[in-house]
């Protein structure tokens, strides 16, 4: 009888305190990472107004990736409700990353990871996901910072809150915009969580306001993409992964309409291109070899070339990306968190300094 009355008690308990949270739409609060406004609100891009004449592009575009919601609450307890596709996670991907949420709170001056949302991926269709973000707090009043899905799209996303307490949006407090446009490194394949990509990264360690514009695998300098950045408004700079997906023949033939279009509308911006790392997939594969180091050539060829012409474009080149250990990737290719702090040790300190010449710091 005694157990039987603890377990009822434990019950009743939980019970109480699934009664005492309130849940408040995100789309209510603040949302950032949108290139151009859209109706959607966890959606990057409005693809009934850009057209990519692809499909992969197209879903790409309704992702999530580089999206957060920014708030403010007093609650002592967050919690999330939140619907995506059905999609398995893929074979680099954790499943947080790929669908689940990274929390992080304002701790004396700088962001601090507090919880992530754990996607339920025990039973198919895997669309429907609830999960405590961070429990037990100290009492007082926390600034939020909520990244979003990085390889899938967010129907309906949900903030729950202790019954009392107040939850109201946070004003964006990254300055500057800063568009990164690339593949799937940008976009955080194998990164674990949605805020360690390096352009999150980037933006939290620095308070820039970053873009993630990353499509994997279909980042290949399309003119559709150029139409879209040439579209975004009061961008301070542009920070390009776009050797990494296109063939040597795709740049050479690509890269200066690609400029031209970008650099009509943004005719001051700084245009920063990254070479493509050196994939340790090059090591044993004698074509993948060839393939890749056509690419870098071409890559440094091309935007050398136009740097002549251009004062506002630069080139960083890639040879620490990875380190020396080969062990930063998930894949051979794919970066993984300690990828992406090698590769942050490599550029932060370059693109600062071209970022100071414009006055952004």
């Amino acid at each position: 009888m005694r157990k039987l009355f603890i377990s009822l008690l434990v019950v009743l308990v939980s019970a109480g305190a699934s009664a005492q949270q309130r849940y408040v739409d995100a789309a209510e609060l603040t949302v950032i990472g949108q290139p151009v406004p859209t109706d959607r609100p966890f959606a990057r891009v409005d693809t009934s107004v850009y057209k990519f004449n692809d499909a992969t592009i197209d879903r790409y575009a309704n992702y999530s990736t580089g999206l957060a919601v920014l708030f403010t609450t007093d609650s002592r307890n967050i919690k999330a409700r939140w619907e995506t596709s059905g999609a398995n996670s893929g074979s680099n991907m954790a499943a947080i990353g790929q669908k689940g949420l990274d929390l992080y709170i304002k701790k004396d001056g700088e962001w601090v990871f507090a919880g992530v949302g754990s996607p339920a991926m025990n039973k198919a269709p895997y669309d429907r996901h609830e999960s405590t973000l961070v429990a037990h707090m100290e009492p007082g009043v926390k600034e939020c910072l909520l990244y979003l899905p990085l390889f899938d799209k967010v129907d309906n996303l949900e903030i729950g809150v202790d019954q009392e307490a107040f939850i109201r949006p946070l004003a964006n407090p990254f300055r500057h915009k800063i568009v990164v446009k690339g593949s799937s490194i940008t976009h955080g394949a194998a990164a674990s969580r949605p805020g360690m990509t390096y352009a999150a990264r980037f933006g939290r360690d620095n308070g820039f306001y970053c873009i993630n514009l990353g499509f994997s695998g279909k980042s290949k300098l399309q003119k559709e993409y150029a139409l879209l950045l040439a579209d975004i408004e009061d961008v301070d700079a542009f920070i390009f992964d776009t050797f990494s997906n296109p063939s040597a023949e795709d740049i050479y033939g690509r890269f200066d309409e690609f400029v031209d279009i970008v650099r009509a509308a943004h005719p001051d911006v700084p245009m920063i291109f990254l070479q493509t790392e050196r994939r340790e997939t090059r090591n044993f594969n004698t074509d993948r070899e060839a393939f890749e180091a056509a690419k870098q050539k071409a890559a440094a060829e091309k935007v050398r070339q136009r740097m002549k012409t251009d004062r506002h474009i630069y080139f960083i080149t890639s040879e620490d990306f990875l380190g020396d250990e080969h062990i930063a990737t998930a894949d051979g290719t794919h970066p993984t968190d300690l990828g992406f702090t090698y590769m942050l040790e490599s550029i932060s300190p370059k693109i600062k300094k071209i970022l100071k010449k414009y006055g952004v710091r």
